[in-house]
């Protein structure tokens, strides 16, 4: 499998057990860190791809702002999913390797590989549905299945 495969696949189980997530999230009592969550992910998205296209107000976008309205999560977070995989898609895994620069958070120079970036924010919408997966069961509710093996997985018998 070509990294933009694996890419545009771990971003495709990301977006199906988010949006699962949603449905959990709407069913809470108290709503505000999930949503608040969630809505990092989509900011995390949107300003990684400022950086890699080199968007001179990247710097200024927030990673944790603006908090989205439930109702306008999935919108946001599909919209900021279909630059990634876009992005990818129009790619080779020889472009994905090679290094982007963008201004970091000390206004100084840095650079990453739109493969390491992307990876990151794969990982981190794992992390952080891990967090809301804990606030949904402390509100007694049973947070869903969404282990990536309940995606590949099949019974024989």
């Amino acid at each position: 499998m070509q990294m933009k495969d694996y890419l545009i696949e771990t971003f495709t189980f990301n977006d199906i057990t988010n949006k699962k997530l949603l449905g959990k999230i709407a069913m809470l009592n108290d709503r505000k860190e999930s949503i608040r969550l969630f809505s990092h992910l989509v900011n995390c998205q949107y300003k990684w791809m400022a950086r890699v296209m080199q968007d001179p107000n990247a710097k200024k976008m927030s990673w944790w702002d603006p908090v989205y309205d439930l109702g306008e999560l999935e919108k946001e977070w599909t919209k900021s999913l279909a630059l990634w995989i876009s992005y990818i898609a129009a790619k080779t895994d020889e472009e994905l390797s090679m290094e982007v620069t963008f201004i970091g958070f000390d206004d100084g120079l840095w650079a990453a590989t739109p493969k390491d970036i992307a990876l990151q924010l794969n990982y981190h919408s794992i992390h952080h549905r891990a967090q809301i997966q804990t606030i949904i069961r402390q509100q007694g509710m049973e947070p869903d299945f969404v282990d990536y093996i309940g995606t590949k997985y099949r019974k024989l018998s």
